[in-house]
């Protein structure tokens, strides 16, 4: 992996994913797409092999900004062989998971699904002149096991689950799409486990009979997953351990 995208770099698995790319191939470029560079850890924003972009992924009109500027590093003639997919929200101020019915608000499912779901689709629409080589690319969206249709028996946390759910189904069409259209592609559904992380943090109590990664080892058991693609992967949902997941 040469040449590699990764959407969310301001968030925990995202940064560590971008610092362990840079880390493990001293010829490799990264492109890093976050709402705010600021946010980005100082080693990483000074890393002479990673270019920042601003990207929201609540704004439609984002992806076009954030492919006229990644010609200037990136050309798509030479287009790029991986793209990570590592934004997510699960909650921000008053919105929570929620409960119960109840709790359930439009403005909350609305930005769930434009994070979760919308933002990679539009990414992956943006980027496909740089799909187009010959040359075997990666396409993973950092999705969650609660996105599971078929594994979901505890209900509640509707805008995150569905959100989620829409993911596994945009990699699942892309996959088809991209497979005819982008020869010698794997697209693909990963849940990264259970990370420390910011996402997490409110859950700490509950999460104290789970086994949490750090987001440096959850980034290095995705990374053992994305480096391990073959065509044979593409529409697959695998978890960080490589297992095969549920729709």
């Amino acid at each position: 992996m040469k040449r590699i995208l990764v959407a969310g770099v301001s968030g925990a698995i995202g940064g560590a994913l971008a610092e362990a790319l840079l880390e493990r191939d001293e010829e490799s470029v990264v492109v890093g797409l976050c709402r705010d560079t600021a946010k980005v850890p100082e080693s990483l924003r000074s890393h002479s092999r990673l270019t920042l972009l601003a990207w929201d992924a609540e704004d439609s009109q984002s992806p076009g900004v954030v492919v006229r500027a990644l010609e200037k590093t990136i050309s798509a003639a030479k287009g790029i062989d991986t793209f990570i997919y590592a934004a997510g929200l699960l909650h921000d101020g008053p919105m929570f998971p929620e409960k119960r019915l109840e709790e359930l608000e439009a403005n909350s499912m609305a930005r769930a699904f434009a994070v979760n779901a919308t933002g990679f689709a539009l990414l992956v629409q943006a980027l496909l002149p740089w799909l187009r080589h010959r040359d075997f690319k990666r396409i993973a969206a950092v999705s969650a096991k609660v996105g599971s249709i078929e594994d979901n028996r505890l209900g509640g946390w509707y805008a995150y689950r569905s959100s989620k759910a829409a993911l596994n189904m945009l990699v699942r069409t892309l996959s088809v799409e991209l497979g005819r259209r982008c020869k010698l592609v794997a697209c693909v559904s990963l849940h990264p486990g259970t990370t420390d992380s910011a996402l997490s943090d409110p859950f700490r109590q509950s999460l104290a009979q789970l086994q949490v990664h750090s987001a440096a080892e959850t980034a290095g058991n995705l990374l053992t997953i994305i480096e391990g693609m073959t065509s044979e992967d593409n529409g697959r949902f695998l978890s960080w351990d490589g297992s095969e997941l549920p729709w």
